[in-house]
């Protein structure tokens, strides 16, 4: 089953927002990495370059942002009420909005790799990376 298929399945208010992806990760970057100065954003390979594919969630494995890891992680994010979310990946343009989504648990995206979900006002993300069990997941507060 595919994520919109589980948001659905959830009775998840769903919309998709084809080609918003760049405009996603580019807020996201401004809320969650604004305090790295671009020398820093290249040193973690936030972005992709010589080859070597960049991560926004780089922020997090070297250490950059404060996250909470892995199970907390997890907890953290099933707790966060979600009346409304961004849902994005690293490397699509496809994206989602989601409304009421408190029932959206991180077992919900266990398929997932390399999306990120933050409420409208980029006050918190979750992230699942393609390394999960090793990087992340990661849970942040932009205040952090």
């Amino acid at each position: 089953m595919n994520l919109l298929d589980t948001l659905i399945s959830k009775k998840i208010k769903t919309r998709e927002i084809p080609k918003w992806g760049t405009y996603l990760r580019r807020q996201w970057e401004n809320e969650f990495a604004n305090h790295l100065s671009d020398e820093e954003k290249k040193s973690i390979h936030l972005y992709d370059e010589d080859g070597v594919c960049g991560y926004l969630w780089h922020i997090f494995s070297y250490e950059k942002k404060e996250s909470l890891k892995n199970k907390s992680a997890e907890l953290a994010f099933d707790r966060e009420l979600k009346e409304f979310c961004y849902v994005f990946y690293q490397s699509t343009n496809d994206a989602l909005i989601v409304e009421n989504a408190s029932s959206l648990r991180a077992i919900d995206l266990i398929n997932e790799e390399d999306i990120y979900i933050t409420n409208k006002t980029f006050d918190w993300t979750f992230v699942i990376t393609h390394e999960t069990g090793w990087c992340g997941p990661y849970f942040s507060i932009k205040s952090y």
